[in-house]
């Protein structure tokens, strides 16, 4: 799949801000911020969630956030996680009141080894049977 088979599917079934956001990706400017972030191995993504009955696409609220725990996606008050800094690690950031805030983070755990005074962080991951 390229990107451009990718981004020309039909987004007709987006709510307008998320169809908005998903034109911009080809507009010059983006692109060429998707240039320069791509400088810092960083990206460009559309916040959004899912309604929990139909699946619609839907936009993410400002006091929402996407939480990544076990290979599992769900959505939690950002208040709860704002402050646990060292369980979750911000991976996706949005503009609000003029600063950047998170808005996806993967929980972490982790884990002393020997001879490492800071530890090691890995995402938490399922357990498996």
């Amino acid at each position: 799949m390229t990107n451009a088979n990718v981004s020309q599917r039909s987004d007709s079934g987006l709510p307008e801000a998320l169809r908005t956001a998903h034109d911009a990706i080809h507009l010059p400017e983006v692109q060429e911020m998707l240039r320069r972030l791509s400088e810092y191995k960083l990206g460009i993504f559309m916040p959004h969630m899912h309604d929990e009955h139909t699946g619609q696409f839907q936009s993410l609220r400002d006091e929402v956030v996407q939480v990544e725990t076990g290979l599992e996606v769900s959505f939690q008050p950002l208040e709860e996680i704002a402050n646990q800094t060292d369980r979750f690690l911000p991976v996706g950031w949005v503009w609000r009141a003029g600063a950047s805030i998170p808005s996806a983070v993967c929980e972490m755990v982790g884990e002393e080894k020997p001879g490492d005074a800071a530890g090691s962080v890995t995402h938490k991951m399922p357990k498996r049977s």
